[in-house]
């Protein structure tokens, strides 16, 4: 039985006082009981909620890394750099980063890498536009992310990834795939780790794009659906614990 997980990204919002209001408002409303949770804020604010979270069940991660170490790489963050603040989770291979910044499935790959490396569970996100999901190519397209993913990691470290599907056409959209079509994809993912060798049964796939309290307990329903990435829905207290209640109940 794999114990359900709901991961917040924050992306680029909040501030001091805005970050302390919604982690006490969190705190009073979270009943995390049968579902672990994640709030991933941006890199400048990881240390306040760090604190602000105190003895509160919540785990912090980053929203992306560096593959490198250390050096000369003005502007990244590093594996290191997030475990030494206390960061147990990492986002990578976001749709925004692979749209926005060339994030390929190499660059990917080697950031997953990095984060294991540090000591940082990864959370590897995937998934297909809308032009590839009408092209019919959706499980190719998702099939290659999760296989540069195991050939760069090997099946051992592949183990102790977890994965978000998202299809990109469903993010910050309003738009959900089904739960029929999000059980399809994750059905589809966990063969594709089975097939490469990965032991697959014990690894958590998360759902994201647009995940709501209203649509999150259908989700939840499903076999394959171990929880979620939430965007814009984790920025709001009462509808991101909401979320995490149907986890826990699911």
């Amino acid at each position: 039985m794999r114990k359900k997980l709901v991961v917040g990204n924050w992306k680029m919002n909040g501030s001091l006082a805005r970050n302390e209001a919604l982690v006490a408002e969190l705190r009073k409303l979270l009943r995390p009981d049968g579902v672990d949770v994640v709030v991933c804020p941006p890199f400048v604010y990881l240390s306040q909620v760090k604190a602000l979270i105190k003895d509160a069940i919540i785990a912090v991660g980053a929203q992306s890394l560096s593959s490198a170490k250390e050096g000369a790489y003005t502007g990244e963050v590093s594996g290191s750099m997030l475990a030494d603040l206390g960061c147990s989770w990492v986002i990578v291979g976001h749709s925004e980063r692979r749209s926005g910044y060339g994030e390929t499935n190499v660059v990917v790959a080697t950031k997953v890498q990095a984060a294991l490396d540090s000591g940082v569970r990864p959370i590897l996100c995937v998934g297909e536009t809308l032009e590839q999901r009408d092209a019919g190519v959706a499980e190719e397209v998702v099939g290659s992310q999760v296989d540069a993913v195991v050939s760069a990691l090997g099946v051992e470290a592949a183990s102790f990834v977890v994965l978000a599907y998202e299809p990109v056409w469903a993010i910050g959209t309003g738009k959900t795939a089904t739960p029929e079509q999000a059980q399809a994809m994750h059905a589809f993912i966990r063969d594709r780790l089975v097939r490469s060798g990965v032991s697959a049964q014990g690894v958590k796939i998360l759902y994201g794009g647009s995940v709501t309290a209203v649509n999150a307990s259908l989700l939840f329903s499903k076999p394959d659906i171990d929880g979620a990435l939430v965007g814009g829905a984790s920025l709001v207290a009462e509808g991101f614990s909401a979320i995490c209640a149907a986890a826990a109940a699911s």
